[in-house]
């Protein structure tokens, strides 16, 4: 018998499947959460596989204060929400909002990896580049 997989669960598939398709993206297994990396520095946290929640982490600078106004996210553990981590907590029955954890994945790539690389993956018709932080046009 097949199980069901959460909305939950289907959105954080979406998502690691986008966050890997970033330029130099790749996958890690630290703590035994499920992470994605952009040259061996982490830009999102995916959870374990066997929570039956989902949980997400991303490094936010022009949308954090936005993040934090929503009910599901609130600052990262550990000391990290000072530097702009956010954490994001969906129950199995919850539907995601994907458009926005989508555009926080790209938010979150962009302040963590090389300006090369974040150029690459946005295009600059996209972006305004201002202070370290991409604000879309």
């Amino acid at each position: 018998m097949a199980t069901r997989v959460s909305k939950a669960k289907q959105v954080r598939e979406k998502l690691r499947k986008l966050a890997l398709d970033l330029p130099e993206a790749s996958e890690d297994f630290p703590w035994g959460e499920r992470v994605v990396k952009v040259h061996k520095k982490i830009f999102a946290f995916l959870g374990r596989d066997m929570d039956p929640h989902f949980g997400l982490g991303l490094k936010l600078k022009a949308s954090h204060a936005q993040a934090l106004a929503q009910p599901f996210a609130s600052p990262m553990r550990y000391g990290l929400g000072k530097s702009g981590w956010i954490s994001a907590r969906f129950e199995a029955g919850a539907t995601p909002p994907f458009v926005m954890l989508k555009a926080w994945l790209l938010e979150s790539y962009c302040a963590v990896a090389p300006k090369g690389l974040a150029e690459r993956a946005v295009p600059s018709s996209f972006v305004d580049r201002r202070d370290g932080v991409y604000r879309q046009r």
